[in-house]
């Protein structure tokens, strides 16, 4: 089992996961994080760290497709262990349906 990053990250970008990883397997985008299901160690702490339920293991329905999309990302976008603020947009897209349409395949920052 590996864990995964779905799309109610996208516009939030909360980084609370990061610093506890201890694998550092989570990636940065612009408007979110992926974990390269390849170096996850399947610890789970990272789950309940997530404000927005973004975290789920690969044994959810539909998260298949998200296997195979974290693992795309984590492979071109730069490694983050340091917590950040998260978007400005968070609360307000927390929650929110559809946003995979928000998505931007932009690296972020890293760090």
């Amino acid at each position: 089992m590996t864990y995964i990053v779905n799309d109610k990250c996208i516009a939030c970008k909360y980084t609370d996961c990061v610093e506890v990883c201890p694998v550092d397997c989570f990636y940065e985008g612009e408007n979110m994080l992926v974990i390269h299901p390849d170096e996850c160690i399947d610890c789970g702490v990272c789950e309940p760290e997530c404000p927005a339920d973004a975290i789920r293991p690969d044994t959810d329905p539909d998260a298949e497709k998200w296997v195979e999309f974290n693992r795309k990302y984590a492979e071109l976008w730069p490694v983050i262990v340091t917590k950040k603020d998260q978007l400005s947009t968070a609360e307000e897209m927390d929650g929110k349906e559809g946003k995979i349409e928000l998505f931007s395949e932009a690296p972020g920052e890293g760090g």
